[in-house]
């Protein structure tokens, strides 16, 4: 082989809004992008969130031949694909790999029945450590306890029930095969040995799924299998091309991002908010709550999650953004761009406009009964001042994630990195650092779970020999932001003085509004 010969990867990003294919050489460069919008998900009832996994295997060949299509990067340079996906998302497969019903989408909302576990002594002593409704919490929010219980003919007929990763891999490979990397959601899975659960453990009485129905599982950066005749046909890429395990999005981005140790962390303003770093040993932040697998073998990402994170941009936009929306239509500026611009002139702290972003609550902490809140309003205040305030109350509740992070680490964060559709936003990347009072740093592309994956694919085909050496010839910062001395100071007075203890002063009230409306339900 020539060694002056140009070498690239394809790597498969498919994301809740749309499916990616990228190029990527070696040098870690976005070569060519194609992509390709999706409808995240249809909704028979009321909660419900599903696709037909064909549509999205349609939309991925159609994707990857348009790009082949418009490239002019010769097929023999192109070594290895890999594949990144959104996490949770489940398809019931049958022998022939064909899907028994929708696949249920990550946001999905639908509710099992608390059924024959856990009862009796369990059920008491899970109640007095105060973990019964978490874990309730979870048996409600597992698909497998749904369609077991309201599709038991679909149940019975699945040969294998499988993460929408595990999908795709087969319609490439022809193997019942996914990463370790992407198995992230309600599945017996041992996320500390990062195996599948033993079927007498707690996470296999949670969810029941039957260990044959279970795929193969191997490390990021090992081989799933080659493209099949027929993949290829319907794809595009080259008979025989290997596939190599990669990781879900998130995992991706962090790698993408140049994280590899707990020093730095990855933050990314996506539809849910998440701070996290890369562990070679097992932490449990939040206690009862796993570490997920790095897309780096047997390390584990510690992740803290503001649920509805930067979906709360688009409920701004949808609740107070009309005027916003319509000039986007004449500027071809996106309703976020205009809004940063409204943000321009207000002063860090939004004049005192406090928000603490539990619009959607956490398993745990907070705990069910918690709500949004915003403190502090005043006859000055626009809805410029509370667009603000939601972008700094999504990053107080990082700084929190952070803090939390630190002290079961025993590591202090010293730089941050970027990632998310929030990271476009100069001022979104500016207050974190006031906030954060440390540099925070712009990777050089927005692909980085695309970056990350490519990144998995090069050191499982030994084009780079290890993990340190790829980040450094594949990753490099951008933007660098660092912290205004004036508005960090403002930030750590309202951080420590009132966000900190808002949840504290309000949890009575909670406690009072889900007693008084039944709202969020309690699990009994």
């Amino acid at each position: 082989m020539n060694k002056n010969e140009k070498k690239y990867i394809v790597v498969i990003d498919a994301g809740t809004q749309s499916i990616r294919a990228v190029i990527i050489d070696l040098q870690g460069n976005i070569c060519e992008i194609e992509r390709t919008k999706v409808e995240s998900y249809f909704s028979n009832q009321p909660g419900y969130a599903e696709q037909d996994p064909e549509y999205l295997w349609d939309k991925l060949c159609e994707t990857t031949q348009y790009l082949l299509k418009n490239s002019s990067i010769d097929l023999t340079q192109i070594k290895g694909l890999s594949i990144t996906t959104q996490r949770g998302t489940v398809v019931n497969l049958d022998e022939d790999g064909k899907p028994l019903r929708p696949a249920i989408i990550w946001l999905d909302q639908r509710k099992a029945k608390v059924d024959k576990w856990p009862k009796g002594v369990v059920k008491k002593g899970l109640q007095f450590i105060n973990m019964y409704e978490s874990l309730a919490h979870a048996i409600k929010d597992g698909e497998c306890n749904w369609i077991r219980q309201n599709q038991p003919d679909i149940w019975d007929k699945t040969y294998k029930y499988v993460f929408l990763s595990a999908f795709f891999n087969y319609r490439f490979t022809g193997n019942f095969i996914d990463s370790i990397g992407s198995t992230v959601g309600y599945m017996p899975f041992d996320y500390k040995k990062q195996q599948w659960s033993k079927p007498d453990s707690m996470n296999s009485k949670l969810f029941p799924v039957e260990q044959e129905k279970l795929v193969d599982l191997v490390k990021p950066t090992e081989l799933l299998g080659t493209i099949t005749t027929e993949a290829s046909k319907q794809t595009g890429l080259p008979e025989g091309l290997p596939v190599i395990a990669a990781a879900a999005d998130k995992a991706c981005e962090v790698l993408g991002s140049g994280c590899m140790s707990p020093e730095i962390a990855c933050l990314s303003y996506g539809t849910t908010a998440t701070i996290e770093t890369v562990n070679n040993k097992y932490v449990e932040v939040v206690k009862f709550f796993p570490s997920y697998p790095s897309a780096i073998p047997d390390h584990y990402n510690t992740e803290v999650m503001i649920y509805r994170g930067y979906w709360m941009i688009n409920w701004f936009k949808n609740e107070f953004g009309h005027k916003e929306i319509e000039l986007s239509k004449k500027t071809g500026k996106s309703p976020e761009q205009l809004f940063d611009e409204m943000i321009e002139d207000i002063p860090p702290g939004s004049m005192g406009l406090t928000l603490q972003p539990y619009w959607s609550p956490g398993v745990k902490i907070p705990g069910h009964e918690a709500k949004g809140a915003v403190i502090g309003f005043g006859d000055v205040h626009t809805r410029a001042h509370l667009y603000r305030s939601i972008l700094e109350g999504l990053t107080y509740a990082l700084k929190e994630g952070a803090e939390r992070t630190q002290r079961k680490t025993g590591v202090k964060i010293e730089k941050l990195r970027v990632s998310g559709g929030g990271s476009q936003s100069k001022n979104a990347l500016q207050m974190t650092a006031d906030i954060f009072n440390m540099p925070v740093e712009k990777p050089h592309t927005y692909e980085t779970s695309a970056l990350g994956a490519a990144i998995n694919c090069v050191v499982g085909l030994k084009l780079y020999p290890d993990f340190e050496t790829a980040i450094q010839k594949m990753c490099r910062v951008g933007e660098v932001y660092k912290p205004v001395a004036q508005h960090r100071d403002i930030y750590k007075k309202l951080f420590n003085k009132v966000y900190k203890k808002m949840y504290k002063r309000l949890k009575p009230l909670y406690f009072n509004i889900r007693e008084i409306t039944d709202y969020p339900k309690k699990e009994k």
